[in-house]
């Protein structure tokens, strides 16, 4: 396929333009050295009168044919935009230095290189968004038209439900209280005081911690699968102040015991040490 710029010239058809160009000047320098040469090499007359007509007109029909062929060419190769984004610096062209300081072809490369550029992300963005937020049938174990439709993020449990859940979580966590409250009916809330401000550094620490183990642990279609994935990230604070850093060892860095605990592996870190 020809290279077509986004001005609006035909690449292939320009270079065979060219081509043609060179072919109807050698045609017509055929015919100016026919009337040059004249009447040669017959014996009569007329033999000569014939054979001069004979090339004169075989010369006029090649630059005919050559002439369709370049009006045909000149067509394919259409016109630039009038509005070219290179706008003014065209005038490069035209710098007698061109040598020494070629702007204008390296603005030519440029504009090339991001036309391509541009064309190239489009193709990319185009696929990347077909593909997006899907998994292979190979990774799923299903095809994409047997895939299961992600449940709405808003669950409506039974109330007996919730209380086995929060039941079979408090005979897990027995040194941790739980009480489940429904002062509105059967909208059930789960009472952990970890939003009370604690006088000390290390209590206010590990209730930011907890704050973002709140926001980390979210899995809509499976609320008792957070709630329990959460109690136990809590209850790794058991040993707050007998567990050491396992970064640096230490039990203490600037008078604080490790607070964070890491999400996947619930290790003790210090703030400094987990980054």
């Amino acid at each position: 396929m020809a290279d077509v710029l986004s001005v609006g010239v035909n690449l292939e058809a320009f270079a065979q333009a060219i081509s043609a160009i060179q072919a109807l000047r050698s045609s017509v320098s055929r015919v100016f050295d026919c009337l040059k040469d004249g009447m040669r090499n017959k014996e009569t007359l007329e033999g000569r009168e014939k054979a001069f007509i004979a090339h004169f007109q075989d010369n006029l029909h090649s630059v005919n044919r050559d002439l369709n062929e370049l009006e045909r060419l000149s067509n394919l190769v259409g016109k630039p935009s009038e509005n070219h984004p290179l706008h003014n610096s065209g005038l490069l062209s035209l710098d007698p230095v061109q040598d020494k300081t070629p702007l204008y072809s390296q603005l030519l490369q440029a504009y090339k290189w991001s036309n391509k550029l541009q064309y190239h992300a489009g193709l990319a963005s185009g696929l990347l968004n077909q593909q997006s937020l899907k998994r292979s049938a190979n990774q799923m174990g299903v095809s994409a038209k047997r895939r299961p439709k992600a449940q709405p993020t808003t669950l409506v449990l039974p109330p007996q439900y919730v209380d086995d859940v929060i039941s079979r979580i408090d005979r897990m966590f027995p040194e941790m209280s739980i009480h489940l409250s429904r002062p509105n009916g059967t909208s059930a809330m789960l009472l952990l005081d970890i939003w009370s401000k604690s006088s000390y550094q290390v209590f206010q620490k590990v209730t930011d911690h907890a704050t973002t183990a709140l926001l980390h642990y979210q899995l809509p279609q499976m609320p008792d699968v957070v709630v329990r994935s959460f109690m136990t990230w809590l209850r790794s604070y058991i040993k707050l102040f007998q567990a050491p850093c396992q970064r640096c060892g230490k039990f203490l860095q600037d008078g604080l015991p490790p607070t964070w605990r890491d999400f996947r592996t619930l290790e003790a870190f210090h703030d400094t040490c987990r980054q």
